[in-house]
């Protein structure tokens, strides 16, 4: 049964495993109950709505992975998509948020024809095999750089960008601790590292006073989505600003997924010898319904989470980690005010040791050849100092592009590889 419905291997795959894969993936990404709402909130929406629409949102993205498509993966509203949805499209632009759920709603009627037709997939399998590696490894530095910022390690420094931040805060104490704790436990091989890290963490960061326990009670019934249930507003959608959004809603999410998706199958050792991520079209219709469910019950974009590699690191390879996150995602509902009080500093050490898993990859990239090497670097350094996947992905191919089609070395350009690189081009100059 198990094997039907999560492509689980007896023998090869272990229930325990995959199980306490699946809590550690969402107690890395349990954050986003918290802050998608407080984001989202700033145009008007109601926030306590906002809560229960980014729950289900993930509960149902994750299920179609995990049913669907049978890989560990976890999805919810992205991070930097609602920021652009709340401060770019409704607080610059002037828009109102309904304005902005449709051009979700849109951009994920348009991923589930643009899935159906294999194009997305074939962009997944156009990425080169260097560049593919260079993916896992650059979303290694870049959610280690996130977990250090959650720990307030590195901080914003006007001087030179980043810089150290205050080690005597109980907040760098806790980010500290849990490393240490974590690399204890997996020198000594205790199973679960990552998960009991993260508590042991939380436990600290209850003592110092960095979070507190909630007071009103764990228990608390969902509050309702009637305040922003099918809220659209076509009346615009025909405008060159509703293009642009469009555009920008479609590009960030296809190459953040599709960066994901590549890099933390690379690290699990999932892809197939061609280079290939199994099950990839049917991971694809998982954020493409997840971002039309989103809209429809009122939340930004939904796609697959860098988090997820917290899940593969513990062991998960199958729908079943992506099934058990799902269902921590629905028991969220009800305890909301358990899983809001983990802080972001007591998940950062999560976070930093599995940027260090993520780096692995990198040993199978061919540095002899510079026409490979550069747009590897590119990928790689490109998107912790740009905090962007997406647009790491383009500095790497780009420069692969450029550098192949001026060495003479055109055999190694697909046509798909031609027509995104035009594509990047003309996303700089919108």
């Amino acid at each position: 049964m198990l094997e039907k419905l999560f492509g689980f291997k007896p023998g090869q795959n272990i229930v325990k495993t995959e199980i306490l894969a699946g809590i550690t993936t969402f107690m890395t990404m349990a954050y986003i109950l918290a802050v998608n709402p407080d984001i989202l909130s700033a145009t008007g929406m109601d926030k306590d709505a906002l809560f229960t629409a980014t729950a289900l949102s993930a509960v149902v993205a994750t299920l179609v992975m995990a049913l669907v498509a049978k890989l560990p993966f976890a999805l919810a509203p992205g991070m930097g998509l609602n920021a652009f949805f709340a401060f770019t499209v409704v607080l610059t632009m002037g828009y109102s948020w309904q304005f902005a759920l449709t051009a979700v709603f849109l951009e994920g009627i348009i991923f589930l024809i643009l899935t159906a037709f294999n194009i997305r997939e074939m962009i997944v399998n156009a990425i080169p095999m260097n560049i593919k590696h260079a993916v896992s490894a650059g979303i290694g530095l870049f959610i280690a750089f996130i977990g250090l910022q959650n720990a307030g390690i590195i901080v914003n420094n006007d001087a030179v960008l980043v810089g150290l931040g205050d080690m005597t805060s109980h907040t760098v104490w806790v980010g500290l601790f849990g490393i240490l704790v974590i690399g204890i436990l997996l020198k000594i091989g205790v199973k679960g590292a990552l998960l009991i890290g993260i508590l042991s963490s939380t436990v600290l960061a209850l003592i110092l006073g960095v979070t507190v326990w909630p007071e009103g009670g764990l228990v608390s019934a969902p509050p309702s989505l009637k305040p922003i249930l099918f809220k659209f507003d076509f009346s615009n959608i025909f405008t060159s600003d509703m293009l642009i959004v469009l555009f920008t809603f479609l590009f960030v999410d296809l190459f953040d997924t599709v960066g994901t998706l590549v890099g933390v199958a690379d690290k699990a050792g999932m892809l197939t010898k061609e280079g290939k991520v199994p099950n990839v079209k049917k991971a694809l219709f998982a954020d493409a319904i997840g971002t039309t469910f989103g809209s429809i019950i009122g939340t930004s974009t939904v796609t697959t989470y860098v988090e997820s590699a917290a899940g593969v690191a513990e062991g998960g390879r199958t729908g079943l980690t992506a099934f058990t996150t799902a269902m921590m995602f629905l028991i969220a509902l009800f305890f909301a005010p358990l899983f809001i009080m983990i802080p972001g500093a007591a998940t950062a050490p999560a976070l930093f040791m599995v940027g260090m898993f993520m780096l692995t990859p990198i040993l199978k990239i061919n540095f002899d050849d510079y026409t490979e090497t550069i747009p590897a670097f590119f990928t790689i350094i490109m998107m912790p100092l740009t905090y962007s996947i997406a647009e790491g992905i383009v500095f790497g191919m780009l420069a692969y592009v450029l550098l192949k089609l001026f060495t003479g070395k055109t055999k190694d350009i697909s046509l798909v590889m031609y027509i995104l690189a035009a594509l990047f081009i003309t996303k700089f100059f919108l």
